[in-house]
């Protein structure tokens, strides 16, 4: 079985990694697990321009500065994949493709991934135009034309934020009505520089001699017919889906994220979530950031 650690940490983006600043701050036994490298979704945002203090940063970099700043501390880190985690109290058995560990408390933060569309040149073209956060990305493309793709709350919020600053937004949909918020609804008819693409499913993405995204083929699922869209941006809206299928036995919402209040403590004592897995309103690096601190903080309580 090997050594116990106070805390084993899962997951290595913002939250992972800032939770592992904090203990070994907190002089913790430590241990990160990651099953990819260090820095989450970051490091596929080409710039992150609203982390304060660093404007301007790639995600990579960002991601970097973060692991760096880590590795100060000496902190173990191990590549492995969780496949699962056996509670007992002051004994939770972590189990990976590497071993088993144990540790007091553990932190989930493995983070969640956005759905793929599946399409020729989503995974070619993305960090080069393809998108799935308007938030992050979006003041890349002020005064060009991009697409969004879905129909919910997220897909309508984004399209609102984009055209703000962007010369012209499509809204992708399969159906022919969003399943977003009346309000929401109101407020992108009253765009003038947003129209709708109805009952229309994307079909390929496709590249200028540059490498960036140049256009967006779309067909109309009840008449078959084909449209292109010249776009310098797809922004992908069509949900998140928790990485959080290794561990069962945990208070989870009806979309598999993680319940956990402020403190980031969920059902099962010593057991805390931090950032994107967690069940919250805003998923962003400053609050998954945020997350890693307070989980820390939770775990000294607990250990106490």
């Amino acid at each position: 079985m090997g050594q116990q650690y106070d805390v084993i940490i899962i997951g290595e983006g913002p939250a992972g990694l800032t939770a592992g600043i904090y203990a070994a701050r907190a002089d913790l036994k430590t241990l990160l697990i990651e099953r990819y490298g260090a820095g989450g979704q970051i490091v596929n945002t080409y710039e992150v321009d609203n982390y304060p203090g660093m404007p301007g940063v790639t995600g990579g970099e960002l991601g970097a500065a973060m692991s760096e700043h880590l590795d100060k501390f000496n902190v173990e880190r191990i590549m492995a994949e969780v496949t699962g985690i056996d509670f007992a109290e002051k004994a939770n058995r972590v189990v990976t493709d590497a071993g088993e560990f144990t540790a007091k408390a553990v932190i989930l933060a493995t983070g969640n991934s956005p759905k793929k569309l599946g399409i020729p040149g989503e995974a070619e073209l993305t960090g080069a135009g393809v998108s799935y956060c308007a938030t992050c990305d979006g003041a890349f493309f002020k005064k060009k034309t991009v697409a969004v793709i879905g129909g919910g709350d997220v897909a309508v919020e984004d399209a609102i934020f984009l055209a703000r600053g962007c010369e012209k937004v499509y809204l992708v949909h399969r159906r022919d009505e969003l399943r977003a918020a009346k309000i929401l609804q109101k407020a992108l008819f009253e765009l003038e520089n947003v129209e709708l693409v109805w009952n229309s499913v994307p079909e390929q993405i496709t590249a200028t001699d540059a490498g960036s995204v140049g256009a967006l083929e779309v067909k109309d699922v009840k008449t078959g017919q084909q449209r292109t869209l010249e776009v310098s941006g797809v922004f992908i809206a069509t949900g998140n889906d928790p990485n959080s299928s290794y561990i069962e036995a945990i208070d989870k919402d009806e979309r598999g994220y993680i319940i956990a209040d402020e403190s980031c403590a969920t059902s099962v004592p010593g057991i805390f979530a931090a950032g994107d897995i967690r069940a919250k309103r805003l998923r962003q690096v400053s609050t998954a950031v945020a997350d890693g601190a307070n989980a820390i903080h939770s775990v000294l309580e607990y250990l106490i």
